[in-house]
């Protein structure tokens, strides 16, 4: 039956629709023209918020933390992401986003949930960051809910997809100044009442798209350990990295 379902329907580039070789569950799914493009974080990366940094060849023991994190107060613990915010990833999450594709988040959560694997707890419980229910109208899905809960699966953790709440809509962050992106934010989040006792001294693994400044997971963060909870981990499909 399955050789026959791959007759009839060939495994495509996740990017461009291409053919490319079946190679399991567990297989990439981009063609020779996109792979080069996608750039998965797998070497050293920033501990607090997975950017990708020098390989210095001390090995995975060493602690590495990036400037940014370094100079910034950051209310999250740790944090990974899966790739570079860039080329292959930057059309896949718009896609998902913004072109109605969810048939890509199966496959895109099992990228995060490969990266946030070390962030994983017992008792952890994870939630997408939220959108306010004027986008969400819009958009009629929340991309970030639909990683979240796949990641939990994943990993074999609780999943909350309404522990956070957007109280006031945002502009977007776009071609914002990063002060102004943390302004912007600044308590538009909280968690839902309804849950906020499920939410008291358990570690929280917030799921996002995207971390560019890090203004959304900052305040989301910080509206989750006012409510309580135990250390907050970060894990993100795509990070954005400075250019050089």
């Amino acid at each position: 039956m399955k050789a026959a379902l791959t007759l009839l329907y060939p495994a495509q580039c996740l990017a461009c629709g291409a053919g490319v070789a079946d190679g399991g569950a567990g297989a990439v799914h981009l063609c020779a023209a996109c792979w080069p493009d996608a750039a998965f974080i797998t070497g050293a990366c920033c501990d607090c918020c997975g950017v990708p940094l020098p390989d210095d060849g001390t090995g995975g023991a060493q602690v590495l933390v990036c400037d940014d994190c370094l100079s910034a107060v950051r209310p999250w613990t740790r944090g990974r992401a899966a790739l570079v915010y860039a080329g292959t990833a930057r059309r896949l999450i718009l896609a998902l986003k913004h072109g109605d594709r969810l048939d890509l988040a199966p496959p895109l959560a099992g990228w995060l949930a490969r990266a946030a694997r070390p962030l994983a707890q017992p008792g952890m419980i994870v939630a997408p960051v939220p959108l306010h229910l004027r986008r969400l109208a819009r958009r009629k899905y929340n991309q970030s809910a639909q990683l979240s809960g796949r990641v939990a699966r994943l990993l074999g953790l609780d999943h909350r997809a309404d522990l956070l709440n957007r109280l006031r809509h945002t502009p977007a962050q776009d071609h914002h100044t990063v002060a102004d992106r943390f302004a912007n934010l600044d308590g538009a989040l909280a968690v839902n009442l309804r849950r906020a006792g499920d939410v008291a001294g358990r570690p929280v693994l917030l799921v996002d798209d995207v971390m560019a400044s890090g203004a959304t997971i900052h305040a989301a963060a910080l509206a989750l350990l006012a409510a309580g909870a135990g250390p907050v981990s970060v894990a993100v499909l795509a990070r954005a990295v400075k250019d050089p």
